[in-house]
């Protein structure tokens, strides 16, 4: 086997952050599916959000450059599009993360994540990302985004 262990990359993409919510991983947002080593090549698995996710290609290069930085060199990056990614794949603690960023969790109740007020509106259903809707709290008036369940 090559440098690295299959914990170690695991560890490594951890480090990885998400380019649009830098305060969750690429493993806590669920894009990285499988790591596996063949034949001495690092095999990773990683799945787009939706299919026309624009950060696809920054995983891919963050996952190369983190990789490469640890001396893991003999590597592939597949894609994988099924099953289809789905918010069901962050855990409590990372969508804890993303309401303590400010960003309302996916959840099929949309709650403010500065007052924690279920009294929202929704101004729109894109926010920065396709995501992601854009809502306002009718009770502490702030903006903010809410992660769409997919």
């Amino acid at each position: 086997m090559q440098n690295g262990s299959v914990d170690q990359v695991w560890d490594i993409l951890n480090q990885v952050p998400d380019p649009e919510i830098p305060v969750i991983s690429i493993v806590e947002l669920g894009v990285v599916r499988d790591v596996k080593f063949i034949n001495d090549c690092c095999i990773i698995s990683i799945t787009p959000t939706y299919s026309g996710c624009p950060a696809i290609k920054t995983f891919e290069d963050d996952i190369k450059t983190s990789l490469i930085k640890n001396k893991i060199t003999n590597f592939k990056i597949n894609k994988v599009y099924a099953p289809a990614w789905t918010t069901d794949w962050m855990n409590k603690e990372t969508k804890e993360k993303l309401k303590n960023y400010g960003i309302s969790p996916p959840s099929n109740q949309v709650v403010c994540p500065q007052c924690n007020s279920k009294n929202t509106n929704m101004i729109s259903e894109f926010g920065a990302t396709a995501c992601k809707s854009m809502h306002k709290c009718l009770d502490c008036l702030e903006p903010f985004e809410h992660f769409k369940c997919i």
